[in-house]
């Protein structure tokens, strides 16, 4: 495969743009973000950990609330809506935006059909994937990530979080380019080099939907867990996502929540398209509009 390549339509911040993935730009026939940027894991030889490839959905301290759309051919990365309005993170005190670069793990699926027992309020509970590929967490301090960009991170560890009542991993991670990352191969390491990271993330993850009109989010007993379990979940999910691209689980999934399999590099699947003729529109430019003014205030909560 060429190096792929990230081609942005219109302007960041306005209904019609989107982040879309192409082979390279002398070759623009299209792939997906979801299932053909490979995986990539690899075992550290000197550490109990892994590195995986990374999709840049969010960078550090921005505003809007970008995500891979699973439900859009290609599956591009586009700005959420609500009541036709485009999705922007509140500012919740003392952070501006997302407080780290959030993303997604390329190959992996949090299974709606699969319950996982997870100890919370001291009992076991059995909580079902929210349907998207594993969310991603890169704590390094690179302010210049771009939305569709490719990184690959350190798995430093995970933390499960339940969302509306489903089960949410977030996989805690750094970028291999960042200056600590050779010293940071675990929970305890980022304790120790980064003191209060942990805890002020932990604290936003539980808040940030406040400012919405919605309830906290909440956490399994154990907390952050370390990078153990969170190569098991991420293994777990890289099963579950080959299952589905595979059509193995075709009818265990309500119609309207099937993701779209749809893909240019997996010629044994169901959902494989040749790409012959088809190329990505769009641009390397890197452009936002600005944000609306009522966008930028700061929300206090008391935790």
């Amino acid at each position: 495969m060429l190096k792929p390549t990230t081609l942005y339509k219109s302007v960041k911040y306005t209904p019609g743009f989107s982040a879309n993935l192409t082979k390279s730009l002398k070759d623009l026939s299209p792939l997906s973000f979801f299932h053909d940027v490979p995986i990539n894991k690899c075992q550290l030889p000197s550490a109990s950990t892994s590195t995986v490839n990374m999709i840049v959905e969010i960078p550090r301290f921005e505003q809007g609330k970008f995500e891979i759309s699973t439900k859009i051919k290609g599956n591009p990365i586009i700005q959420d809506t609500k009541k036709d309005k485009l999705r922007f993170l509140p500012n919740l005190y003392p952070f501006t935006g997302y407080p780290v670069n959030y993303g997604a793990i390329p190959q992996t699926w949090e299974d709606p059909t699969l319950g996982v027992d997870v100890s919370f309020k001291n009992e076991k509970v059995k909580l079902f994937g929210d349907n998207d590929p594993l969310d991603v967490l890169e704590i390094g301090d690179n302010k210049n990530f771009k939305i569709g960009q490719i990184e690959n991170v350190k798995i430093l560890g995970c933390l499960p979080m339940i969302d509306e009542g489903e089960l949410d991993w977030k996989i805690l991670s750094v970028s291999n380019d960042y200056h600590l990352a050779n010293k940071l191969n675990n929970i305890s390491d980022v304790n120790k080099l980064m003191p209060g990271l942990l805890d002020d993330l932990k604290k936003w993850l539980k808040n940030y939907k406040l400012p919405m009109g919605k309830s906290e989010n909440e956490f399994g007993d154990d907390g952050w867990l370390g990078p153990e379990i969170a190569n098991e979940v991420i293994d777990e999910c890289h099963h579950r996502w080959k299952l589905l691209v595979n059509g193995q689980l075709n009818g265990q999934l309500k119609e309207n929540k099937m993701p779209i399999l749809d893909n240019y590099s997996l010629p044994n699947t169901p959902g494989f398209q040749n790409g012959h003729g088809s190329k990505v529109v769009g641009h390397t430019s890197y452009e936002s509009a600005p944000i609306p003014k009522e966008e930028s205030i700061s929300h206090f909560y008391q935790s």
